[in-house]
């Protein structure tokens, strides 16, 4: 059970080619987001609880609000969500869920046109579908991805959760789990902040989280970060404007806002381009880290002559060629061969059989023999990638041993 106001389960039309949550959510965009064991997501964004599960045809959406009713429990799948008017004349959060899913652009037709310019693409993008680039609040991609520095996907979850637990607001429960929403950037310039996440675990994350708030709350004007929005993905309920001419290197906006993150302390050309991607709007950020680097040497013949090393040269070279390749949405066609690559987050299973023979002469009664005994070790490569750890696990685990005699006369 969930308190707080709660909405009836409600359902958008929309497939799983054009929205997969479970790959969308999950793929390095946004770190808040639960999963239960009835494969519902819920995430606690702009003052309410927001639950969703998907089937074939439908995403099924629940809004949890402050206040002191009880939410019904949650349908079995096969059960039709409530298409009666109980949603109050306040309650935005269908199209808050429109406009955070980004589910405006036909993704189909933009996978076609990505598959049309890049083979590679084409290859791989086809069991990959439904992944959509969120548009997150500016904000919470900030602070995601500072903390997103040398770390991992999980270890990144655990300091947002961390940070809103200490720092946010409670908005409910369910089940009798707390959710709390992101703090605002007030909340962490309080002096005694730094060396508080600092005991959370934040690392030397903390002192870069700490005075980024302030720069932000005291040395920059009001709103500064959403004025480097693209205005053509511009904040929910804003008029949508033209961002201008697309050039090799992206938007003048584009630049101007990568250029002006960096001014933030912990900001750096990766992180600058998470935040202009996924917080800011502006598709033609192409962030990349030693993963992305690697697909770059594999599939797009980075890694020699000039661009031997990850050079800043290199760094641009890798996003102008990928934006020569897909325009002004390279960056979600970019995070969909990402998300690809890395098979959903779980271990890539290459299995290969290893043969020892040992040749072992014995003598039975009068005759001799050489007895051949073949162990066959069946040998599991798990490769543990995540976007965001510097290098990649591989760990050998040994399915199994068996021993085949032969036996031959000499």
């Amino acid at each position: 059970m969930a308190a707080g106001r709660a909405m009836n389960w409600r359902k958008l039309p929309v497939s799983l080619s054009e929205l997969c949550i479970d790959t969308t959510l999950r793929c390095g965009q946004s770190f808040r987001w639960r999963k239960s064991g009835n494969d519902e997501w819920a995430c606690a964004l702009h003052g309410r609880i927001l639950s969703l599960r998907q089937d074939q045809s439908h995403l099924h959406y629940r809004a949890i609000f402050p206040g002191g009713t009880e939410a019904p429990p949650t349908p079995p799948a096969s059960a039709p969500s409530s298409t009666a008017d109980s949603t109050p004349d306040d309650d935005d959060t269908e199209a808050f869920l429109q406009h955070y899913l980004n589910l405006g652009p036909n993704l189909k037709e933009l996978y076609g046109q990505w598959s049309t310019a890049d083979l590679n693409f084409k290859k791989k993008a086809p069991k990959f579908t439904g992944v959509r680039i969120l548009k997150q609040d500016a904000w919470e991609a900030l602070v995601g991805f500072i903390c997103s520095s040398n770390n991992n996907i999980a270890r990144i979850s655990q300091m947002m959760e961390n940070l809103c637990v200490h720092y946010g607001p409670l908005i409910g429960h369910i089940d009798s789990r707390p959710y709390y929403d992101m703090p605002s950037p007030s909340s962490l310039t309080h002096p005694k902040v730094e060396a508080h996440l600092r005991q959370l675990g934040f690392g030397y994350r903390a002192k870069y989280l700490h005075q980024t708030a302030v720069m932000l709350t005291q040395e920059r004007d009001h709103g500064w970060l959403d004025d480097l929005r693209n205005p053509e993905s511009p904040v929910l309920g804003c008029k949508i404007a033209s961002a201008g001419e697309m050039l090799p290197g992206g938007r003048e906006g584009y630049r101007n806002a990568h250029e002006k993150l960096l001014e933030l302390l912990g900001v750096g050309p990766k992180v600058a381009d998470c935040v202009c991607l996924m917080g800011l709007g502006w598709g033609e950020a192409v962030p990349v880290d030693t993963h992305v680097w690697q697909i770059a040497q594999r599939d797009y013949k980075f890694g020699k002559g000039k661009h031997r090393s990850l050079t800043k040269a290199t760094y641009d070279a890798i996003g102008d060629h990928f934006r020569s390749l897909w325009g002004k949405e390279a960056g979600w066609a970019h995070s969909v061969l990402f998300t690809a690559d890395l098979r959903a987050f779980s271990e890539r299973l290459s299995t290969k059989v290893e043969v020892k023979q040992e040749l072992v002469k014995k003598e039975e009664d009068a005759d001799s023999t050489l007895e051949m005994t073949s162990a066959v070790t069946l040998v599991a490569k798990e490769r543990i990638k995540r976007e965001f750890e510097e290098d990649e696990k591989t760990v050998i685990n040994i399915a199994g041993t068996r021993k085949v005699k032969r036996r031959r006369r000499v």
